[in-house]
């Protein structure tokens, strides 16, 4: 029992001791540096739960770029489709109206005013495209410029 009351009297020995070392600030530092680690640990807790925040807002932003970054897609996808589907009726059309002409002047002339038609259609077209292009790069981009301004602020 004597050897069981001296590993007791060792283990209170022992905790005191830590009791004592952690008395002392963080690396054995004086008890005035105690509160500004403490201030320093809050500081960088309340830094982290901004950072989440912002990633956070970030996150959401990136989903609503996505989003309408592919619905941009997919319009743009259609209107190349509506496109392709007018060019193909117009050059049918074109052939139509050859075969049933029979003079070589008429041929020219059919041409040369298919030939315009083609240029001003393919104008507007890529005018309309151009158009579509710039709104999906916009609709995608504001989000992200507004979230990560809106992120920077609120993490300074």
């Amino acid at each position: 029992m004597n050897q069981a009351n001296t590993k007791e009297t060792n283990i209170d020995t022992k905790a005191g001791a830590d009791e004592k070392l952690s008395a002392t600030s963080f690396l054995g530092m004086p008890g005035i540096f105690n509160g500004l680690a403490e201030q320093n640990v809050i500081r960088a807790k309340e830094n982290i739960e901004k950072v989440k925040v912002a990633s956070g807002a970030v996150n959401d932003a990136l989903r609503e770029a996505y989003s309408a970054n592919a619905k941009g897609t997919a319009d743009y996808a259609a209107k190349l489709i509506e496109f392709s589907s007018a060019n193909t009726s117009s050059a049918f059309d074109f052939l139509s109206h050859l075969l049933g002409l029979k003079s070589p002047s008429e041929i020219l002339q059919l041409s040369a005013a298919q030939g315009c038609k083609n240029f001003e259609a393919t104008t507007a077209q890529s005018r309309e495209l151009w158009q579509l292009t710039r709104k999906i790069a916009t609709e995608t981009a504001d989000p992200l410029k507004k979230s990560f301004a809106s992120a920077l602020q609120q993490a300074a």
